[in-house]
């Protein structure tokens, strides 16, 4: 099979197309035919070198999956060749997406939605089960409930908009300028442009002093110090930020807040759960640009820019 792998940490140029033995899948373990994946922060983070003692070289790194199941273990029953599937493989688990097949254990992996292409698909996977696990299985959103969703033009963030408009909540967001009549269309009650009101006295605004229930932290910097000043008693802070810089959560202690760090886990029924929404139409993934596997150097350069509008795919097969 072909494959783009990562053969040193450093810059986009970093990775080298190579020829590899078809993998086998084992017992309880399904071959996909890979048809799309795309790219994520996370990837952008292990090729610089941020994760160099979890990642050994050479290395096939990606975190989307979208494609056909081609072979299937002795022990799977749950799913058959031909049929499509999407999924994250293991993060740090072993080989990645960047491939024309890909092996991965049957409970992560679910049926694709059958609305979605697989670009679209292989754009969700990663960030459907992030903000899943984040907003429904740790926060436990409500529908009576209130939450701020930091950076919700971005790749998490649009997803998390929708995904807690379904669920009923109340959601105000973050973005910048020209992002914000996006944002809103995305379902966001109110979208405050950070770029010019600060998002704490916009929250006091918008909620007549009260704040909100819950804060989705896309963007780190300092807003785990700084979410106690919007958070009702007994809110909650969902983090999917890895941040290194010591903050003071002493602000939490008034508010008896919970702090939430996700670092997402791969399970096929979380990724039921967004199928379900995707299916319906509640949630609608958008694709910002596409590139061809081989390209994947000139993907991950545009990755970095920024201000895409949607995620970077790479297609693996037409």
């Amino acid at each position: 099979m072909k494959a783009m792998v990562l053969t040193k940490f450093g810059g986009p140029d970093s990775f080298e197309v190579r020829e590899l033995p078809d993998p086998r899948p084992g017992p309880r373990q399904v071959r996909v035919a890979v048809h799309a994946t795309s790219i994520n922060p996370l990837d952008g983070q292990i090729r610089r070198g941020d994760y160099a003692a979890q990642v050994a070289l050479p290395a096939i790194i990606g975190h989307d999956v979208s494609g056909v199941v081609d072979q299937v273990g002795s022990d799977v029953t749950e799913f058959r060749a031909g049929d499509e599937v999407y999924y994250t493989p293991r993060i740090f688990g072993g080989p990645g997406s960047y491939a024309e097949y890909h092996v991965a254990d049957a409970g992560i992996v679910a049926r694709k939605p059958v609305n979605l292409t697989h670009s679209e698909a292989a754009s969700v996977s990663l960030v459907g089960v992030t903000v899943w696990e984040g907003l429904v299985e740790r926060a436990r959103l409500q529908v009576t409930e209130t939450v701020l969703v930091h950076g919700g033009a971005g790749g998490v963030g649009a997803i998390a908009v929708q995904v807690a408009k379904a669920i009923g909540a109340r959601v105000l967001a973050t973005a910048r300028g020209n992002d914000v009549a996006r944002v809103e269309r995305l379902g966001a009650s109110a979208v405050i442009d950070f770029e010019r009101e600060d998002y704490v006295d916009a929250v006091d605004r918008l909620t007549e002093g009260r704040g909100v229930d819950v804060v989705l932290d896309t963007i780190g910097r300092d807003t785990l110090a700084r979410s106690p000043h919007i958070l009702r008693e007994d809110g909650r802070v969902v983090t999917l930020v890895d941040t290194a810089t010591p903050q003071n959560l002493i602000g939490a202690w008034g508010r008896n807040a919970t702090y939430h760090f996700v670092f997402s886990r791969q399970d096929g029924r979380k990724l039921d759960a967004v199928t379900r929404l995707l299916e319906r139409g509640l949630v609608v993934p958008r694709v910002g640009l596409e590139f061809p596997l081989d390209e994947v150097a000139s993907a991950h350069a545009r990755s970095e820019e920024g201000r895409l509008g949607g995620k970077i795919v790479l297609r693996v097969r037409s």
